[in-house]
Protein backbone atom coordinates (compact mmCIF):
# COMPACT_ATOMS: atom_id res chain seq x y z
CA UNK A 1 0.00 0.00 0.00
CA UNK A 2 1.93 3.10 -1.46
CA UNK A 3 1.86 6.69 -0.13
CA UNK A 4 2.78 8.92 2.66
CA UNK A 5 1.23 8.64 5.62
CA UNK A 6 1.56 6.74 9.20
CA UNK A 7 0.49 3.08 8.37
CA UNK A 8 -0.85 1.55 12.11
CA UNK A 9 -1.18 -2.52 12.29
CA UNK A 10 -4.42 -3.62 13.25
CA UNK A 11 -3.44 -6.77 14.62
CA UNK A 12 -0.93 -5.27 17.38
CA UNK A 13 -2.03 -1.69 18.20
CA UNK A 14 -1.52 0.40 19.80
CA UNK A 15 2.06 -0.92 20.19
CA UNK A 16 3.33 -0.76 16.73
CA UNK A 17 2.86 2.39 13.95
CA UNK A 18 5.04 2.18 10.85
CA UNK A 19 5.88 5.25 8.69
CA UNK A 20 5.59 5.21 5.01
CA UNK A 21 6.87 7.37 2.72
CA UNK A 22 7.46 5.26 -0.45
CA UNK A 23 6.40 1.83 -1.18
CA UNK A 24 4.39 -0.92 0.46
CA UNK A 25 4.98 -2.16 4.06
CA UNK A 26 3.54 -5.79 3.06
CA UNK A 27 6.97 -7.35 4.38
CA UNK A 28 6.52 -5.63 7.51
CA UNK A 29 2.98 -6.27 8.15
CA UNK A 30 3.34 -10.20 7.06
CA UNK A 31 6.17 -10.32 9.90
CA UNK A 32 3.65 -8.99 12.62
CA UNK A 33 0.86 -11.11 11.47
CA UNK A 34 3.29 -13.98 11.96
CA UNK A 35 4.51 -12.99 15.47
CA UNK A 36 0.83 -13.34 16.75
CA UNK A 37 -0.01 -16.04 19.06
CA UNK A 38 -1.83 -19.14 17.31
CA UNK A 39 -5.18 -18.58 19.42
CA UNK A 40 -5.00 -15.11 17.51
CA UNK A 41 -7.87 -14.35 15.11
CA UNK A 42 -6.68 -13.33 11.95
CA UNK A 43 -8.50 -11.04 9.13
CA UNK A 44 -7.15 -10.03 5.74
CA UNK A 45 -10.01 -7.94 5.56
CA UNK A 46 -8.70 -5.01 7.23
CA UNK A 47 -7.27 -2.01 5.74
CA UNK A 48 -4.57 -0.11 7.48
CA UNK A 49 -5.15 3.28 8.86
CA UNK A 50 -3.75 5.77 6.51
CA UNK A 51 -3.53 9.78 7.23
CA UNK A 52 -4.03 10.02 3.99
CA UNK A 53 -7.06 7.94 3.42
CA UNK A 54 -7.11 4.35 1.81
CA UNK A 55 -5.30 3.90 -1.29
CA UNK A 56 -7.84 3.97 -4.49
CA UNK A 57 -7.54 0.11 -4.82
CA UNK A 58 -7.71 -1.46 -1.37
CA UNK A 59 -6.54 -4.19 0.02
CA UNK A 60 -2.67 -5.10 -1.49
CA UNK A 61 -2.38 -8.96 -0.63
CA UNK A 62 -4.81 -11.16 1.02
CA UNK A 63 -4.82 -14.83 1.79
CA UNK A 64 -7.57 -17.48 2.65
CA UNK A 65 -7.87 -20.97 3.91
CA UNK A 66 -10.77 -23.26 3.32
CA UNK A 67 -11.49 -27.12 4.49
CA UNK A 68 -14.27 -29.14 3.72
CA UNK A 69 -14.61 -32.93 4.70
CA UNK A 70 -17.74 -34.88 3.01
CA UNK A 71 -18.88 -38.57 4.32
CA UNK A 72 -21.24 -40.08 2.02
CA UNK A 73 -23.11 -43.32 2.30
CA UNK A 74 -26.19 -45.35 1.14
CA UNK A 75 -27.96 -48.49 2.05
CA UNK A 76 -28.91 -51.61 -0.77
CA UNK A 77 -31.11 -51.14 -3.61
CA UNK A 78 -33.19 -52.78 -5.93
CA UNK A 79 -31.28 -53.34 -9.27
CA UNK A 80 -32.53 -56.04 -12.20
CA UNK A 81 -29.15 -55.99 -13.70
CA UNK A 82 -25.67 -53.99 -13.72
CA UNK A 83 -22.94 -52.89 -15.70
CA UNK A 84 -19.20 -50.96 -15.93
CA UNK A 85 -20.62 -48.10 -14.44
CA UNK A 86 -23.35 -48.89 -12.07
CA UNK A 87 -23.54 -48.00 -8.71
CA UNK A 88 -23.12 -50.36 -6.78
CA UNK A 89 -26.28 -52.52 -5.67
CA UNK A 90 -25.54 -53.69 -2.68
CA UNK A 91 -24.48 -50.53 -0.21
CA UNK A 92 -21.04 -48.24 0.18
CA UNK A 93 -19.68 -45.31 2.15
CA UNK A 94 -17.16 -43.02 0.55
CA UNK A 95 -15.21 -39.60 2.12
CA UNK A 96 -13.96 -36.76 0.57
CA UNK A 97 -11.58 -33.89 2.04
CA UNK A 98 -10.31 -30.89 0.50
CA UNK A 99 -7.94 -28.28 1.77
CA UNK A 100 -6.83 -24.64 0.01
CA UNK A 101 -4.71 -22.02 0.44
CA UNK A 102 -5.80 -19.23 -1.73
CA UNK A 103 -3.44 -15.65 -1.69
CA UNK A 104 -4.03 -12.89 -3.93
CA UNK A 105 -0.99 -9.72 -4.33
CA UNK A 106 -2.01 -6.70 -6.19
CA UNK A 107 0.29 -6.00 -9.18
CA UNK A 108 -0.62 -2.47 -10.67
CA UNK A 109 -3.49 -0.34 -10.13
CA UNK A 110 -6.77 -2.45 -11.60
CA UNK A 111 -4.86 -5.35 -11.59
CA UNK A 112 -4.41 -8.93 -9.23
CA UNK A 113 -2.81 -11.83 -9.33
CA UNK A 114 -4.30 -15.22 -7.54
CA UNK A 115 -3.31 -18.71 -6.54
CA UNK A 116 -4.84 -21.47 -5.16
CA UNK A 117 -3.02 -24.76 -3.78
CA UNK A 118 -5.26 -27.77 -3.21
CA UNK A 119 -4.83 -30.78 -1.62
CA UNK A 120 -7.50 -33.25 -1.65
CA UNK A 121 -8.11 -37.24 -0.44
CA UNK A 122 -10.85 -39.60 -1.20
CA UNK A 123 -13.32 -40.92 -3.64
CA UNK A 124 -17.41 -40.27 -4.59
CA UNK A 125 -19.69 -43.22 -4.17
CA UNK A 126 -18.23 -46.14 -7.08
CA UNK A 127 -15.48 -43.73 -7.43
CA UNK A 128 -17.61 -41.19 -9.04
CA UNK A 129 -19.84 -43.05 -11.23
CA UNK A 130 -23.73 -44.67 -11.75
CA UNK A 131 -25.72 -41.50 -10.72
CA UNK A 132 -25.61 -38.54 -13.55
CA UNK A 133 -26.43 -35.37 -10.86
CA UNK A 134 -24.12 -37.29 -8.80
CA UNK A 135 -24.34 -36.14 -4.86
CA UNK A 136 -21.14 -34.94 -3.81
CA UNK A 137 -19.93 -32.00 -5.64
CA UNK A 138 -16.73 -32.35 -4.27
CA UNK A 139 -15.85 -35.88 -5.29
CA UNK A 140 -13.67 -35.83 -8.54
CA UNK A 141 -13.53 -38.69 -11.60
CA UNK A 142 -10.15 -38.67 -10.10
CA UNK A 143 -10.20 -40.10 -6.92
CA UNK A 144 -6.68 -40.92 -4.75
CA UNK A 145 -6.49 -42.99 -1.30
CA UNK A 146 -3.77 -40.37 -0.66
CA UNK A 147 -3.41 -36.79 -0.22
CA UNK A 148 -2.67 -35.39 -3.67
CA UNK A 149 -2.06 -31.46 -4.58
CA UNK A 150 -2.31 -29.69 -7.33
CA UNK A 151 -2.63 -26.00 -8.31
CA UNK A 152 -6.43 -25.67 -9.65
CA UNK A 153 -5.88 -21.80 -10.33
CA UNK A 154 -2.96 -19.01 -11.31
CA UNK A 155 -4.71 -16.33 -12.98
CA UNK A 156 -4.37 -12.23 -13.29
CA UNK A 157 -7.65 -10.43 -13.27
CA UNK A 158 -7.26 -6.50 -14.88
CA UNK A 159 -10.14 -4.36 -14.08
CA UNK A 160 -10.69 -1.66 -16.18
CA UNK A 161 -12.95 1.28 -14.83
CA UNK A 162 -15.03 3.59 -16.92
CA UNK A 163 -15.38 6.26 -14.11
CA UNK A 164 -18.50 7.13 -12.59
CA UNK A 165 -20.69 5.68 -9.41
CA UNK A 166 -18.35 2.99 -7.36
CA UNK A 167 -19.30 0.13 -5.15
CA UNK A 168 -17.58 -1.44 -2.68
CA UNK A 169 -15.65 -5.27 -3.32
CA UNK A 170 -15.30 -7.06 -0.03
CA UNK A 171 -12.97 -9.04 0.05
CA UNK A 172 -13.28 -13.22 -0.01
CA UNK A 173 -10.76 -16.00 -1.32
CA UNK A 174 -10.45 -14.93 -4.98
CA UNK A 175 -10.86 -11.35 -5.16
CA UNK A 176 -8.89 -8.21 -2.51
CA UNK A 177 -10.80 -5.41 -0.85
CA UNK A 178 -11.57 -1.87 -2.62
CA UNK A 179 -13.73 -0.04 -4.52
CA UNK A 180 -14.07 -0.56 -8.09
CA UNK A 181 -16.45 1.47 -11.18
CA UNK A 182 -19.75 0.14 -11.10
CA UNK A 183 -19.05 0.35 -15.31
CA UNK A 184 -16.10 -1.34 -15.53
CA UNK A 185 -14.32 -4.39 -18.13
CA UNK A 186 -12.81 -7.28 -15.88
CA UNK A 187 -10.21 -9.26 -17.89
CA UNK A 188 -8.98 -12.67 -16.37
CA UNK A 189 -6.64 -14.80 -18.04
CA UNK A 190 -4.65 -18.12 -16.63
CA UNK A 191 -6.03 -21.55 -15.15
CA UNK A 192 -9.26 -21.44 -13.29
CA UNK A 193 -12.70 -22.57 -13.10
CA UNK A 194 -15.04 -21.59 -16.05
CA UNK A 195 -17.51 -22.28 -12.83
CA UNK A 196 -16.08 -19.09 -11.32
CA UNK A 197 -17.37 -16.25 -13.29
CA UNK A 198 -19.72 -18.11 -15.22
CA UNK A 199 -23.47 -19.89 -14.06
CA UNK A 200 -23.51 -18.58 -10.70
CA UNK A 201 -26.55 -18.29 -8.11
CA UNK A 202 -26.88 -17.41 -5.10
CA UNK A 203 -28.05 -19.99 -3.38
CA UNK A 204 -27.18 -22.94 -5.06
CA UNK A 205 -23.44 -22.84 -6.05
CA UNK A 206 -20.68 -24.25 -3.68
CA UNK A 207 -20.75 -27.53 -2.54
CA UNK A 208 -18.88 -26.75 0.07
CA UNK A 209 -21.47 -24.43 2.06
CA UNK A 210 -24.88 -25.17 -0.01
CA UNK A 211 -26.31 -27.99 -1.68
CA UNK A 212 -23.91 -31.36 -2.78
CA UNK A 213 -25.32 -32.25 -6.25
CA UNK A 214 -23.69 -31.63 -9.26
CA UNK A 215 -26.92 -30.55 -10.68
CA UNK A 216 -27.42 -27.41 -8.46
CA UNK A 217 -23.93 -26.20 -8.10
CA UNK A 218 -23.97 -26.03 -12.36
CA UNK A 219 -26.45 -26.55 -15.26
CA UNK A 220 -25.55 -30.03 -15.87
CA UNK A 221 -26.56 -29.69 -19.65
CA UNK A 222 -23.77 -26.66 -19.71
CA UNK A 223 -20.24 -29.35 -20.71
CA UNK A 224 -18.57 -26.65 -19.25
CA UNK A 225 -14.49 -26.82 -20.30
CA UNK A 226 -12.18 -27.90 -17.67
CA UNK A 227 -9.77 -30.96 -16.73
CA UNK A 228 -10.69 -33.96 -14.41
CA UNK A 229 -10.49 -31.75 -11.28
CA UNK A 230 -12.87 -28.82 -12.67
CA UNK A 231 -10.60 -26.40 -13.95
CA UNK A 232 -8.52 -24.97 -17.01
CA UNK A 233 -6.54 -22.84 -18.87
CA UNK A 234 -8.47 -19.74 -20.57
CA UNK A 235 -9.57 -16.01 -20.57
CA UNK A 236 -12.72 -14.35 -19.65
CA UNK A 237 -13.93 -10.73 -20.20
CA UNK A 238 -17.11 -9.49 -17.95
CA UNK A 239 -18.54 -5.94 -19.07
CA UNK A 240 -20.50 -5.11 -16.12
CA UNK A 241 -23.28 -1.94 -15.86
CA UNK A 242 -25.59 -0.49 -13.01
CA UNK A 243 -28.17 -3.42 -13.74
CA UNK A 244 -26.86 -6.00 -15.93
CA UNK A 245 -23.52 -7.72 -17.36
CA UNK A 246 -22.01 -9.29 -20.44
CA UNK A 247 -19.46 -12.00 -19.94
CA UNK A 248 -17.69 -14.12 -22.39
CA UNK A 249 -15.35 -17.10 -21.97
CA UNK A 250 -12.73 -18.89 -24.36
CA UNK A 251 -11.25 -22.47 -22.99
CA UNK A 252 -8.90 -24.60 -23.78
CA UNK A 253 -10.39 -28.76 -23.35
CA UNK A 254 -8.83 -31.62 -22.23
CA UNK A 255 -7.49 -33.92 -24.95
CA UNK A 256 -9.62 -37.10 -23.45
CA UNK A 257 -12.84 -36.85 -22.28
CA UNK A 258 -13.05 -36.17 -18.46
CA UNK A 259 -9.15 -36.18 -18.71
CA UNK A 260 -6.58 -34.08 -17.77
CA UNK A 261 -3.92 -33.27 -20.57
CA UNK A 262 -4.72 -30.90 -22.51
CA UNK A 263 -5.62 -30.71 -25.83
CA UNK A 264 -3.08 -28.76 -27.73
CA UNK A 265 -4.56 -28.69 -30.66
CA UNK A 266 -5.44 -24.66 -29.69
CA UNK A 267 -7.77 -24.37 -33.21
CA UNK A 268 -9.40 -27.65 -33.17
CA UNK A 269 -10.22 -27.80 -29.67
CA UNK A 270 -11.83 -25.30 -27.75
CA UNK A 271 -14.81 -24.13 -25.66
CA UNK A 272 -16.54 -20.83 -25.87
CA UNK A 273 -19.35 -19.33 -23.46
CA UNK A 274 -21.02 -16.57 -23.36
CA UNK A 275 -23.69 -14.78 -20.54
CA UNK A 276 -26.04 -12.44 -19.74
CA UNK A 277 -27.15 -11.28 -16.13
CA UNK A 278 -30.16 -8.71 -15.99
CA UNK A 279 -30.30 -7.71 -11.94
CA UNK A 280 -33.19 -6.19 -10.86
CA UNK A 281 -35.73 -5.83 -7.53
CA UNK A 282 -39.13 -7.50 -7.05
CA UNK A 283 -40.71 -5.06 -3.84
CA UNK A 284 -36.70 -4.34 -2.36
CA UNK A 285 -36.06 -7.92 -2.88
CA UNK A 286 -32.88 -8.74 -5.08
CA UNK A 287 -33.45 -10.83 -7.61
CA UNK A 288 -31.80 -12.01 -11.36
CA UNK A 289 -31.79 -13.91 -14.83
CA UNK A 290 -28.90 -15.11 -16.44
CA UNK A 291 -28.98 -16.36 -20.20
CA UNK A 292 -26.01 -18.59 -21.27
CA UNK A 293 -25.40 -20.70 -24.46
CA UNK A 294 -22.30 -22.44 -25.12
CA UNK A 295 -20.28 -23.63 -27.93
CA UNK A 296 -17.80 -26.82 -27.61
CA UNK A 297 -14.80 -27.91 -30.18
CA UNK A 298 -12.97 -31.09 -29.20
CA UNK A 299 -12.03 -34.69 -30.57
CA UNK A 300 -15.25 -36.12 -29.62
CA UNK A 301 -17.06 -39.47 -30.60
CA UNK A 302 -20.33 -39.58 -32.26
CA UNK A 303 -23.87 -41.40 -30.79
CA UNK A 304 -25.18 -42.20 -33.86
CA UNK A 305 -22.52 -43.75 -35.25
CA UNK A 306 -20.87 -45.53 -32.07
CA UNK A 307 -24.36 -47.23 -32.92
CA UNK A 308 -22.50 -49.22 -35.78
CA UNK A 309 -19.33 -49.57 -34.22
CA UNK A 310 -18.75 -53.39 -32.43
CA UNK A 311 -19.11 -53.28 -28.64
CA UNK A 312 -20.32 -49.67 -29.21
CA UNK A 313 -16.56 -48.54 -28.74
CA UNK A 314 -17.07 -44.46 -29.11
CA UNK A 315 -13.86 -43.47 -28.61
CA UNK A 316 -13.17 -45.18 -32.40
CA UNK A 317 -15.48 -42.35 -33.48
CA UNK A 318 -13.87 -39.31 -32.67
CA UNK A 319 -12.95 -36.52 -34.79
CA UNK A 320 -13.32 -32.70 -34.30
CA UNK A 321 -16.82 -32.17 -33.99
CA UNK A 322 -19.35 -29.50 -32.00
CA UNK A 323 -21.34 -29.57 -28.94
CA UNK A 324 -23.20 -26.47 -28.36
CA UNK A 325 -26.54 -25.77 -25.74
CA UNK A 326 -28.23 -22.97 -23.74
CA UNK A 327 -28.95 -22.48 -19.87
CA UNK A 328 -31.29 -20.16 -17.96
CA UNK A 329 -30.43 -19.26 -14.34
CA UNK A 330 -32.65 -17.44 -12.02
CA UNK A 331 -32.77 -16.29 -8.52
CA UNK A 332 -34.97 -14.36 -6.94
CA UNK A 333 -35.43 -13.57 -2.59
CA UNK A 334 -39.21 -13.95 -1.48
CA UNK A 335 -39.02 -12.63 2.21
CA UNK A 336 -35.73 -11.60 4.32
CA UNK A 337 -33.67 -15.13 4.59
CA UNK A 338 -35.80 -16.68 1.95
CA UNK A 339 -34.59 -16.98 -2.04
CA UNK A 340 -35.54 -19.51 -4.61
CA UNK A 341 -33.74 -20.74 -7.65
CA UNK A 342 -34.30 -22.39 -10.81
CA UNK A 343 -31.53 -23.66 -13.46
CA UNK A 344 -32.90 -25.02 -17.06
CA UNK A 345 -30.69 -26.30 -19.24
CA UNK A 346 -30.43 -28.17 -23.00
CA UNK A 347 -27.81 -29.08 -25.42
CA UNK A 348 -27.81 -30.30 -28.40
CA UNK A 349 -27.36 -34.41 -27.22
CA UNK A 350 -25.61 -35.54 -30.49
CA UNK A 351 -21.96 -35.84 -29.89
CA UNK A 352 -19.74 -37.45 -26.75
CA UNK A 353 -20.21 -35.77 -23.47
CA UNK A 354 -16.27 -34.92 -22.57
CA UNK A 355 -16.29 -33.08 -19.51
CA UNK A 356 -19.29 -32.56 -17.05
CA UNK A 357 -22.05 -35.04 -16.96
CA UNK A 358 -24.05 -37.24 -19.51
CA UNK A 359 -26.90 -35.03 -19.24
CA UNK A 360 -28.72 -33.12 -22.55
CA UNK A 361 -31.50 -32.09 -20.74
CA UNK A 362 -31.74 -30.49 -17.02
CA UNK A 363 -34.88 -28.22 -14.54
CA UNK A 364 -33.79 -27.84 -11.56
CA UNK A 365 -35.56 -25.81 -8.75
CA UNK A 366 -35.33 -25.21 -4.62
CA UNK A 367 -35.98 -23.13 -2.00
CA UNK A 368 -32.80 -21.85 0.72
CA UNK A 369 -33.80 -20.18 4.06
CA UNK A 370 -31.63 -18.66 6.78
CA UNK A 371 -32.19 -19.54 10.58
CA UNK A 372 -32.80 -16.31 11.96
CA UNK A 373 -36.42 -16.67 12.33
CA UNK A 374 -35.63 -19.29 15.01
CA UNK A 375 -32.80 -17.52 16.41
CA UNK A 376 -29.96 -19.21 14.15
CA UNK A 377 -29.05 -16.31 11.64
CA UNK A 378 -26.17 -18.38 10.24
CA UNK A 379 -27.78 -21.34 9.56
CA UNK A 380 -29.76 -22.45 6.22
CA UNK A 381 -32.13 -25.14 5.75
CA UNK A 382 -32.33 -25.61 1.65
CA UNK A 383 -34.85 -27.94 -0.20
CA UNK A 384 -34.50 -29.05 -4.28
CA UNK A 385 -35.70 -30.73 -7.08
CA UNK A 386 -33.87 -31.89 -10.30
CA UNK A 387 -34.80 -33.79 -13.32
CA UNK A 388 -32.13 -34.64 -15.36
CA UNK A 389 -32.72 -36.51 -19.11
CA UNK A 390 -31.07 -37.40 -22.73
CA UNK A 391 -31.68 -36.97 -26.35
CA UNK A 392 -32.76 -39.97 -27.89
CA UNK A 393 -29.97 -40.98 -29.66
CA UNK A 394 -27.95 -40.54 -26.52
CA UNK A 395 -30.65 -43.51 -25.05
CA UNK A 396 -29.87 -45.67 -27.93
CA UNK A 397 -26.26 -45.82 -27.33
CA UNK A 398 -26.89 -46.70 -23.79
CA UNK A 399 -29.08 -49.06 -24.80
CA UNK A 400 -26.75 -50.82 -26.58
CA UNK A 401 -24.42 -51.12 -23.89
CA UNK A 402 -22.50 -47.46 -24.56
CA UNK A 403 -20.80 -45.99 -21.50
CA UNK A 404 -20.51 -42.37 -20.96
CA UNK A 405 -18.70 -40.15 -18.14
CA UNK A 406 -20.95 -41.40 -15.04
CA UNK A 407 -23.83 -43.64 -17.15
CA UNK A 408 -23.71 -46.95 -18.51
CA UNK A 409 -25.57 -49.76 -17.39
CA UNK A 410 -24.91 -52.37 -19.71
CA UNK A 411 -28.56 -51.63 -20.99
CA UNK A 412 -30.98 -49.50 -20.04
CA UNK A 413 -34.80 -48.89 -19.20
CA UNK A 414 -34.73 -44.93 -19.54
CA UNK A 415 -36.66 -42.42 -17.69
CA UNK A 416 -35.39 -39.23 -16.65
CA UNK A 417 -33.26 -39.60 -13.65
CA UNK A 418 -34.81 -37.33 -10.35
CA UNK A 419 -33.58 -36.38 -7.29
CA UNK A 420 -34.57 -34.87 -4.30
CA UNK A 421 -31.90 -33.13 -1.92
CA UNK A 422 -32.25 -31.26 1.49
CA UNK A 423 -29.58 -30.14 3.52
CA UNK A 424 -29.24 -28.14 7.12
CA UNK A 425 -26.75 -26.53 7.53
CA UNK A 426 -25.61 -25.09 11.45
CA UNK A 427 -22.99 -22.78 12.71
CA UNK A 428 -20.89 -24.43 15.01
CA UNK A 429 -18.15 -21.50 15.71
CA UNK A 430 -16.96 -18.44 13.93
CA UNK A 431 -16.57 -19.58 10.23
CA UNK A 432 -16.81 -23.59 11.25
CA UNK A 433 -19.87 -25.15 9.89
CA UNK A 434 -21.64 -28.95 9.71
CA UNK A 435 -24.30 -29.77 7.22
CA UNK A 436 -26.48 -32.90 7.63
CA UNK A 437 -27.75 -33.65 4.05
CA UNK A 438 -30.34 -36.47 2.23
CA UNK A 439 -30.63 -36.92 -1.44
CA UNK A 440 -33.00 -39.08 -2.30
CA UNK A 441 -32.63 -40.72 -6.60
CA UNK A 442 -34.81 -42.34 -8.85
CA UNK A 443 -33.73 -44.45 -11.86
CA UNK A 444 -30.04 -43.33 -11.21
CA UNK A 445 -28.23 -42.96 -14.62
CA UNK A 446 -31.38 -42.57 -16.70
CA UNK A 447 -32.51 -46.17 -15.54
CA UNK A 448 -35.79 -47.50 -14.16
CA UNK A 449 -34.79 -50.93 -13.74
CA UNK A 450 -32.26 -49.68 -10.69
CA UNK A 451 -33.10 -47.75 -7.61
CA UNK A 452 -33.87 -45.56 -5.88
CA UNK A 453 -31.17 -44.59 -4.16
CA UNK A 454 -31.14 -42.48 -0.71
CA UNK A 455 -27.94 -40.91 -0.03
CA UNK A 456 -27.09 -39.72 3.78
CA UNK A 457 -24.55 -37.31 4.04
CA UNK A 458 -22.55 -35.51 6.53
CA UNK A 459 -19.94 -32.18 5.96
CA UNK A 460 -18.05 -29.89 8.18
CA UNK A 461 -16.52 -26.86 6.66
CA UNK A 462 -13.92 -24.22 7.90
CA UNK A 463 -12.88 -20.91 6.32
CA UNK A 464 -10.79 -18.02 7.14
Amino acid sequence: MGGRGIWQCDFCQPHFVLIVKNGPAIGVIALCVAALPAAAEVSTNSLPVSAAGPPPDGQNWNWHVQNTDIVQGYPGFPAKYSGPNSLPDGGETRETVSLDLMAGVRLWRGAEAHIDGLMWQGFGVDNTLGVDGFPNGEAFRLGTAVPNLNIPRLFIRQTIGFGGEQEDVEDDQLTLAGKQDVSRLTLTLGKFSAKDIFDNNAYANDPRTQFMNWALMANEAWDYPADALGYITGFAAELNQPVWTLRYGFFQMPRVSNGTALDQHFLEAWGMVTELERRYALNDHPGAVRFLAYLNRAHMGSYQAALSVPGTDITQTRAYRYKYGFGLNVEQEIVKNVGVFSRVGWSDGQNEAWVFSDVDYTATAGISVKGESWGRPDDTIGLAGVLNGLSHVHQEFFEVGGTGILAGDGALNYGWEKILESYYDFKIWKTIHATVDYQFIADPAFNRDRGPVSVFGARLHWEF
